[in-house]
C-alpha cells in the first residue's frame, strides 16, 4: 500500500504545480479596464507619445545626474523603462549591468505594496519632488501609469529564462496560431514587413524577441505608443498567451530576407540588352551546326 500512496502523492504535487504555474501566468483578474492598464503601459514605455496633449521634455530628467553610469541624454532619461527597466526591476533585473544601468530601483514592489492612490501621489512627487509629472501629464494619464503599476507587472524572471533569453514553459504551436491572426497582418507571416530599425541597421520582430524578450512582452501586452497595435490586455489575452508568440516569434528572421540579384546586361551602341542577348545565341548555334556538318565538333549520344 505504501507505494501506491506515494505515486498517488506524487502525481497529485505534479498537478498542482502545474495549475499554480498556469494560474500564475494566467495573472489575477483586472480591477481597471484593460484599456486604461494598456494605456498606462504605453505611458511606461513613452509617455509624450501616449498621452493626448503631452510634450515631448526637453534636457534632462531631473533626477538624472544623480546616477552617472547611464550615459544617454535628453528625451531617453524621461521614460520610465530607462530608469526601471522593460522587467520592472531596475537595478535588480536586465538593466542591472550594461549601458542602461542607473543603480536605480525597480517598481514591482511598489506596485504591489501601494494602492493606485499612493502611486499617483508617488507619480506627482510625494516620495521626491524631482519625481513630479504632474507638469507633464494629465490626471488621466497619471491614473493610467497607476493603473498598470498596480496590475499590468508581472515577475517577469517567472517567464523568461535570463540567461538564454528564452520564455519559460511556452507553446510555440500556439504561439504560432495568435501570431498568425493578430500579428502577421501588419508585420507579415515571417515578422519582416516592419522595419523598427533602420535599412543600414534594421530591427524586426524577430529581432527584438530574441535580443530583449522583456520589451517584447511590454509591447506585445501593452501595445506600441503611437501607433494602432493590438493590446494583450484589451484582447484578454493571458501572460501564458504573450509567452507562446513569443517563443514562436523568436523562430522569426532577424534580418531582412536577401534580395534576389538578377542579371543586367548594359546597352550597346542602342541595342537593348535582351535583344544582343538573343542575337548571340543565334549566332552561337549558327556556328555550332556548321560545325557539326564539317565534323567539327563530334556529337556524343
Amino acid at each position: 500500500m505504501a507505494r501506491p500512496r506515494l505515486l498517488l502523492a506524487t502525481a497529485l504535487a505534479i498537478v498542482a504545480v502545474a495549475v499554480f504555474a498556469g494560474l500564475a501566468l494566467a495573472g489575477p483578474a483586472l480591477q481597471a479596464s484593460p484599456a486604461n492598464v494598456a494605456a498606462g503601459g504605453k505611458l511606461y514605455d513613452k509617455w509624450w507619445t501616449a498621452s493626448p496633449g503631452a510634450a515631448a521634455p526637453t534636457g534632462d530628467h531631473p533626477l538624472w545626474s544623480t546616477q552617472t553610469t547611464n550615459t544617454r541624454k535628453g528625451l531617453d532619461t524621461w521614460r520610465c523603462k530607462e530608469c526601471h527597466g522593460w522587467d520592472y526591476l531596475g537595478k535588480d533585473g536586465a538593466y542591472g549591468s550594461g549601458s542602461h544601468r542607473t543603480g536605480f530601483a525597480g517598481v514591482i514592489e511598489a506596485g504591489k505594496s501601494k494602492t493606485a492612490a499612493q502611486l499617483v501621489a508617488i507619480l506627482k512627487g510625494a516620495s521626491n519632488p524631482r519625481h513630479n509629472f504632474s507638469p507633464q501629464l494629465s490626471d488621466a494619464s497619471l491614473a493610467n501609469l497607476a493603473a498598470f503599476l498596480k496590475e499590468g507587472l508581472y515577475d517577469t524572471k517567472g517567464v523568461v529564462d535570463y540567461p538564454t533569453r528564452k520564455p519559460l514553459n511556452a507553446d510555440m504551436s500556439r504561439g504560432r496560431t495568435s501570431y498568425g491572426s493578430t500579428c502577421a497582418p501588419c508585420h507579415g507571416a515571417d515578422g519582416t514587413k516592419l522595419n523598427f530599425g533602420s535599412e543600414k541597421d534594421p530591427e524586426f520582430i524577430g529581432t527584438l524577441a530574441a535580443s530583449n524578450p522583456q520589451e517584447f512582452l511590454h509591447k506585445v501586452r501593452a501595445g506600441q505608443p503611437g501607433a494602432a497595435m493590438p493590446s494583450a490586455f484589451e484582447s484578454g489575452w493571458t501572460l501564458q498567451d504573450s509567452a507562446n508568440v513569443l517563443a514562436f516569434a523568436q523562430t522569426l528572421p532577424i534580418k531582412a530576407p536577401a534580395a534576389p540579384v538578377a542579371a543586367v546586361l548594359p546597352k550597346t551602341g542602342g541595342t537593348s540588352a535582351p535583344l544582343l542577348a538573343l542575337a548571340l545565341v543565334g549566332l552561337g548555334l549558327a556556328a555550332a551546326g556548321w560545325a557539326v556538318r564539317r565534323g567539327v565538333v563530334r556529337l556524343t549520344r
